[in-house]
């Protein structure tokens, strides 16, 4: 045993002796006759963080795994804040799994817990879509909610992402109050897993409808629709739960033409065509992308298994399909929109567009070009969302994203919506193609206008402990020696999030930055390039954010320019040594 540290032992003893089902006993056993010593550390050497957005990680035995105590201990933990936050009420929540293994024994447990703390349960009974379950919360006036999912990452994973009473994920102080009272939970014993049938109430299809009906009311050209409704649109679900909703939510907006792609309706948590069950990567929409050449479609979409997040493929001037990255879909989303409502007059001065710091700032040009005010929030959609509440009733909402694949029109829901995103993004084609333009020419077109703005992500993993020890000195590393040039443009500003503070590098002065404590650093060049670097909340991840920008003269000089942007890119990200 003088292999396994003795921290560790203690605590692999703790769950041989505990009150844990004798499955698991006899996995953990396994492992330590086996010596398997790496593994049992990734397992145990320390409680699955409950972070702000809830719990995410790889299924197993073990405290640093996802399983029926550490899902157990976070309903918990969830459950006594709500009954602290709203002491003398029936507290009610709504929950919803989508199709990953397990997510549906994790979401009866769920239940189970809430239900034994005399907590009053919506659950769905069957997989849906994460816009829904934030829908659910909002209708029924629940104080909280639950997504079973792990959102896009890889089978091996699931997660717990947990919501307030306003639809949108917990933000401060809240979040902090909820991760306190998970980790109080000290012992299993704690967890109340027997079931109060009473309290758990399903739905279902009712809900789809009340959904469904709202968000076609949001649409803003039906009558291009109406001329464009064989519009030729390929959906992949990705094996999730897209296909519960997506298909629906195109015909009642008037499309006709919806060709899915059959090996990958069936929702399987094994996602066994794919890789990596995320529409950010190519490999994801292999097959619909072979579908639409069958066809000759006009449009690809592709949502991931909880079905927040939305790809898109289009033609390009080649007439040869292209995927249209997070931030070139979101800056042309908005751009319709904006453009849509304007043409309408629905513009009165009170409406607002929100993308997070990370996300392309092409969004901010539109948004001052259209005379709408827009945000800035960190990254992650909770802060979308809690903006959104803050504004309710006061101004509009017209739509908002991420570079990550996640937008929102309307305000519905408080979380990123594939759902709705993907009606709209099939309206935006409709509507360019109404006059005469493909989606790609508009976004040329957009680009001429507006600036040719280029955004790139890398992202390296580090796994295990040795990997979040790598990626902590890496940040320290950028933090006390940022880069004098990146891309041979001097770095002129220095955005620590963490810290709260904007160093000006060039007069060494500081200004407050006004927004939450997050370990994000931005730098910023001389020639207005922007690079983030940032540790994942919910992958072992660190990810590197790099936005430059140049003049577009015409449509023509696209290929030259994106290959100099394209460049630049590679030079900056040479000089961060990533």
């Amino acid at each position: 045993m003088q292999d396994l540290d003795p921290t560790i032992l203690q605590k692999v003893n703790s769950w041989l002796q505990g009150s844990y089902d004798d499955d698991v006993k006899q996995q953990i056993q396994s492992l330590l006759d086996e010596k398997a010593y790496t593994e049992l550390t990734d397992s145990f050497y320390r409680d699955l963080e409950f972070g702000t957005g809830g719990l995410r990680g790889t299924m197993g035995p073990g405290s640093n795994r996802i399983n029926k105590y550490t899902i157990g201990a976070a309903t918990q933990g969830l459950a006594n804040y709500l009954k602290k936050k709203y002491p003398g009420e029936k507290v009610k929540v709504a929950i919803a799994h989508d199709s990953r293994n397990n997510a549906d024994l994790f979401s009866t447990i769920t239940a189970e817990v809430f239900s034994a703390n005399d907590i009053h349960v919506y659950y769905f009974n069957a997989l849906r879509p994460t816009p829904e379950l934030s829908f659910a919360v909002r209708h029924f006036g629940c104080k909280s909610g639950v997504m079973l999912t792990a959102s896009h990452n890889p089978k091996e994973y699931n997660g717990y992402k947990a919501y307030g009473a306003d639809g949108g994920q917990f933000v401060s102080p809240d979040d902090k109050a909820v991760m306190d009272e998970v980790a109080a939970i000290s012992s299993v014993d704690e967890i109340k897993f027997n079931r109060i049938d009473a309290n758990i109430e399903e739905i279902g299809k009712e809900v789809d409808e009340l959904y469904l009906s709202e968000i076609t009311k949001l649409s803003v050209s039906p009558e291009a629709i109406q001329r464009q409704k064989d519009l030729k649109i390929v959906y992949s679900p990705i094996h999730g739960t897209g296909i519960t909703l997506v298909p629906q939510a195109l015909e009642r907006f008037g499309f006709e033409n919806v060709i899915l792609v059959e090996e990958q309706i069936t929702p399987d948590g094994n996602f066994p065509t794919v890789i990596y069950p995320n529409p950010e990567e190519k490999e994801a929409l292999t097959l619909a992308l072979k579908k639409a050449k069958e066809v000759d479609a006009d449009l690809v979409l592709a949502t991931d298994p909880d079905a927040d997040r939305v790809g898109i493929a289009v033609k390009n001037t080649d007439n040869e399909f292209i995927l249209l990255n997070g931030n070139q879909t979101g800056a042309m989303l908005i751009n319709y929109l904006l453009s849509a409502w304007e043409e309408k007059g629905k513009l009165t001065g009170k409406e607002y567009i929100v993308k997070t710091i990370v996300t392309t700032n092409l969004i901010e040009q539109i948004a001052k070009a259209k005379n709408v005010t827009y945000y800035n929030t960190l990254t992650g959609f909770k802060y979308i969302g809690e903006l959104m509440t803050k504004f309710q009733g006061k101004q509009t909402f017209i739509g908002g994203g991420e570079e990550s694949y996640g937008y929102l029109i309307g305000e519905l829901v408080r979380d990123k919506d594939a759902v709705v995103s993907s009606a709209f993004i099939a309206e935006m084609t409709a509507y360019y193609k109404d006059k005469g333009s493909s989606l790609f020419e508009a976004l040329l077109d957009t680009y001429v206008q507006y600036g040719f703005y280029k955004e790139k992500l890398i992202s390296l993993t580090k796994k295990g402990k040795t990997g979040a020890e790598e990626i902590k000195a890496m940040m320290e590393t950028y933090r006390t020696n940022p880069p004098a040039t990146l891309g041979g443009s001097k770095v002129i500003t220095l955005k620590d999030y963490e810290k709260g503070i904007e160093t000006d590098l060039t007069s060494n002065t500081t200004q407050p930055l006004e927004f939450p404590a997050s370990d994000v650093l931005q730098f910023i060049t001389e020639d207005g390039s922007i690079i983030s670097a940032r540790p994942s909340g919910t992958e072992p991840k660190i990810k590197f954010y790099c936005s430059v920008n140049g003049k577009l003269t015409d449509t023509a000089a696209y290929a030259e320019t994106d290959k100099q942007l394209d460049e630049k890119i590679s030079a900056i990200m040479k000089d961060l040594g990533v």
